[in-house]
């Protein structure tokens, strides 16, 4: 018997709780050694990276929350429950990412002038520390991020803080031998880069989900071939493949049958088909008879959806894309 796509949700949402957790617990942990770090070494990199390291508690945080509210069932007015809830937190840890990177530029930018001295030794070895445990946090949630936009947000914030790291660590070498104290102000710059790099990254992929795109892994024409080469169906249109929430992708359209075969037969090939090939669990199509199509009083079908950017593909159509 195949398993209820919301059982494998929740299972997935299971696991990727007790990640968020061990990495909130790391974050924490970090956050207060490197402040105290960065206050006593007066390294901006050291403090850039437990900045950086505040808003991955946060992150966790939004994230766990997210998962909370997703896990909620759906009510008359949310018919597609609260799954949206974690694409919406993946998009705010983007914001959140380049609202830091901004930070650490300002903050840059006024020690590029007038470059403090740096205790480089402790801050080395608080690099350190900090690349140990941004390595396990990264390990633990990067099996998870690959399944969960969710998760993918704060393994974003993760991968940041590793090489804001192994920024820290590159700079307290080069101002430790060389006493060059701009190697400072200098990774911090290329600290911000990298998480402006991943908070693009990640807020593309959040507004893909939340303008209704087609997912990236799928090909419409493909679905759209494979709809149409099944027996029994003579035409297509009215198809509509979009994302709700990592793990749940859903189809509708209308296909259009010869009536020569049992529709409840056409429709059961149709979505064991998309479920098998593509991946696609929640699946609505309306069978339409072909002759309802262009009559006119009892025997026409009404428009009940828009124009706008569908056209009739009839199946023959279809099958000369290839």
């Amino acid at each position: 018997m195949r398993r209820n796509v919301s059982d494998g949700l929740n299972e997935a949402r299971s696991l990727n709780r007790s990640a968020l957790a061990v990495a909130l617990v790391i974050a924490l942990a970090i956050v207060g050694v490197e402040v105290a770090g960065g206050i006593f070494t007066n390294s901006l990199a050291l403090l850039a990276d437990a900045g950086h390291m505040v808003s991955d508690v946060l992150a966790v945080s939004i994230a766990l929350f997210a998962i909370w509210l997703a896990s909620r069932p759906a009510s008359a007015q949310q018919t597609f429950g609260f799954h949206r809830a974690e694409v919406l937190a993946a998009a705010a840890n983007g914001v959140m990412l380049l609202l830091v990177a901004a930070i650490v530029f300002w903050q840059a930018a006024l020690r590029f002038s007038d470059p403090p001295d740096v205790s480089s030794a402790p801050m080395l070895g608080i690099g350190f520390v900090g690349l140990v445990a941004n390595v396990a946090s990264a390990v633990i949630l990067r099996r998870r991020q690959s399944e969960s936009l969710n998760v993918r947000g704060v393994f974003y914030h993760v991968l940041g803080d590793l090489a804001g790291s192994v920024g820290v660590i590159v700079a307290g070498v080069i101002m430790l031998t060389t006493g060059w104290f701009l190697a400072d102000p200098l990774v911090s710059v290329a600290i911000g880069l990298l998480i402006v790099l991943g908070a693009v990254r990640l807020l593309r992929e959040s507004l893909t989900v939340l303008l209704e795109t087609v997912p990236s892994h799928i090909e419409s024409a493909k679905v759209e071939r494979a709809l149409t080469e099944t027996e029994g169906v003579v035409g297509l249109h009215d198809l509509h493949i979009w994302t709700v929430t990592s793990g749940l992708v859903a189809l509708s359209c209308h296909c259009e049958l010869t009536g020569e075969r049992d529709s409840d037969q056409v429709l059961a090939e149709l979505c064991d088909m998309l479920h098998e090939r593509f991946a696609i669990h929640h699946v609505t199509i309306q069978p339409e008879v072909v002759r309802l199509h262009g009559g006119t009083g009892d025997h026409s079908l009404p428009r009940c959806t828009s124009e706008i950017g569908h056209q009739h593909r009839p199946a023959e159509l279809a099958s000369t894309e290839r």
